[in-house]
């Protein structure tokens, strides 16, 4: 093996120990981690956003009802053409996270890179539509137990601009209701949530794929291409429902880290989660989980999930898999 990369077990240890880093500590492990994991180490790191930048779920509960804390933390695949943190967007992923009085909602979308050849920012499209999502989760008419529904009017929403905004995105968004404790979920594509207790994953999305590394999306073509262009619409995305419970934790991330952290990896990191209240503390475990992914998808002698994916369909894609980054990290209190 390369000296100049960690072994998996390194990378997963030294990932959990940032869990524990706090402010100073935090950047210099990540600074040092990755002139150790990452090629091209002289660049400088996008600074990883703290809790108090991203803030959390502020909206009160009773002693019946049950509410998430949140944090986020990501990384852009080309830190070169995004150095700067941008709230709701790590190059071409975004994402947004807000509470109303009934429900917490959560939302990410990958925007389909193969667009910029055409011209297209391949990020417009899928910030648009987290955006609409958080906006609309404020409307009189929002029902928190339909994700689904919100993600339909999201991307009626892109399709009415007078000025069409062009591309596609995979997306999965969520609610927590408040009384009832139920996740619901509603995912196109291969973004996705996990939901961790007691160290073992108990739910999970499912993944959409028309066939390998071609996930469900949606998408608003150029005016007489829509033949050529896969589209899916917003009814086809998979829901789901779940019993959520206190000190659950709960990661809703895009395929820049499913591709290349696997479940296990995540349980090492995440089970010790579970129960975390304290936001700048879940923070680190955020912060973690997104360099491990960072670190893994540039590492080529890495047996990614993605790599196994592949071979399973006769293809040879050796190592990590490059991608913008995007994790929405969150306990339930």
């Amino acid at each position: 093996m390369n000296s100049s990369y960690h072994s998996l077990s390194e990378v997963a240890s030294m990932a959990s120990s940032l869990a524990a880093s706090t402010g100073s500590q935090l950047y210099s492990s990540l600074m040092s981690l990755k002139a150790q994991v990452i090629p091209s180490a002289n660049e400088p790191i996008s600074p990883v956003p703290s809790a108090s930048e991203l803030g959390t779920s502020t909206i009160p509960s009773s002693s019946q009802q049950i509410r998430l804390i949140s944090v986020v933390c990501g990384f852009p695949k080309d830190i070169g053409m995004y150095p700067d943190y941008a709230r709701g967007q790590f190059g071409e992923d975004a994402w947004f996270r807000t509470s109303t009085s009934k429900a917490d909602a959560l939302g990410v979308a990958d925007g389909v890179g193969g667009w910029r050849v055409y011209g297209i920012d391949p990020g417009q499209f899928s910030r648009f539509l987290m955006r609409s999502c958080e906006r609309l989760a404020h409307s009189a008419d929002f029902e928190s137990t339909r994700p689904e529904q919100l993600l339909a009017r999201a991307y009626c929403n892109l399709l009415e601009q007078k000025k069409p905004i062009l591309g596609s995105c995979t997306a999965c968004v969520l609610t927590l209701h408040r009384d009832s404790g139920i996740l619901y979920a509603a995912n196109i594509g291969d973004s996705g949530l996990l939901v961790i207790r007691n160290g073992a994953i108990v739910c999970r999305s499912l993944e959409q794929q028309h066939h390998f590394n071609t996930p469900y999306q949606l998408a608003v073509p150029p005016p007489g291409q829509g033949l050529n262009v896969l589209t899916d619409g917003p009814e086809c995305a998979a829901l789901l429902e779940f019993d959520m419970q206190i000190g659950d934790i709960l990661i809703l991330a895009t395929d820049g880290v499913y591709d290349n952290v696997s479940e296990d990896l995540l349980l090492q990191v995440l089970t010790h989660a579970s129960g975390v209240t304290d936001p700048v503390k879940l923070q680190m475990f955020a912060n973690s989980v997104a360099l491990m992914a960072r670190s893994l998808s540039f590492n080529p002698n890495h047996e990614s999930p993605f790599t196994q994916n592949a071979r399973r369909h006769n293809i040879d894609a050796p190592g990590g898999k490059p991608d913008d980054i995007t994790v929405v990290l969150a306990s339930v209190v």
